[in-house]
């Protein structure tokens, strides 16, 4: 078996070399955000495409390391981070996947494709995200990790700024039917979210007619 400083020592080259992945990709989004760059989202098959699916595939792989190699060195209780990790990991894993096959492959690689405003998307413009933000926290709560943990904020923080990257460009490209959809349906969950998921708004339009 590795001593335990080897352990150490290979869990910090993969921290650094996924924590620099995570970096770049998350200082692309930054800039696209505030107008500084077009790297994302890339619209088409282009080098930002591929830039960006190797990054986010380098990040995945050395994340999965990084908690194996530094399993449970956060010394948070075990057996509740575990319970809890599971839960938020599974739902939001499941939301992610859910609604990424509800929006379709090439619009959730960031291609261009068609506007969609139904099934999950009734409720959050970003339902993907919000799944893979809870994901995060309960792969960080699982691995007990305070590398992970590392990673995990710094990945939550990437979730949360990619629709600010997202929304001119979706504004260029599909118009006054983003902005409705947009006026309705908040960014992440929120109130409309709820009226949603219990049919309020559904009951009123009828009312309305």
């Amino acid at each position: 078996m590795m001593e335990s400083s080897s352990l150490e020592s290979l869990s910090t080259i993969v921290f650094v070399v996924g924590g620099s992945a995570l970096l770049i990709n998350f200082v692309g989004v930054v800039a696209s955000a505030v107008g500084a760059t077009n790297y994302w989202p890339p619209g088409e098959r282009d080098w930002r495409f591929y830039a960006q699916w190797t990054l986010s595939q380098v990040f995945t792989v050395s994340v999965l390391i990084v908690a194996l190699l530094d399993w449970n060195s956060l010394g948070l209780p075990r057996l509740p981070s575990l319970l809890v990790g599971l839960v938020l990991f599974g739902s939001g894993f499941v939301v992610a996947i859910a609604s990424g096959f509800d929006l379709g492959r090439e619009e959730t690689a960031g291609l261009t494709g068609e506007l969609r405003t139904g099934g999950w998307y009734r409720y959050s413009r970003n339902p993907q995200y919000v799944g893979y933000v809870v994901a995060s926290v309960g792969f960080a709560l699982l691995a007990n990790s305070v590398l992970v943990a590392v990673l995990c904020v710094i990945y939550v923080g990437w979730w949360l700024t990619l629709p600010f990257a997202e929304e001119p460009w979706l504004r260029k490209q599909y118009g006054r039917e983003y902005e409705h959809y947009a006026e309705r349906v908040p960014r992440f969950v929120g109130v409309e979210t709820i009226r949603e998921l219990i049919g309020a708004r559904d009951r009123e339009s009828t009312l309305t007619e």
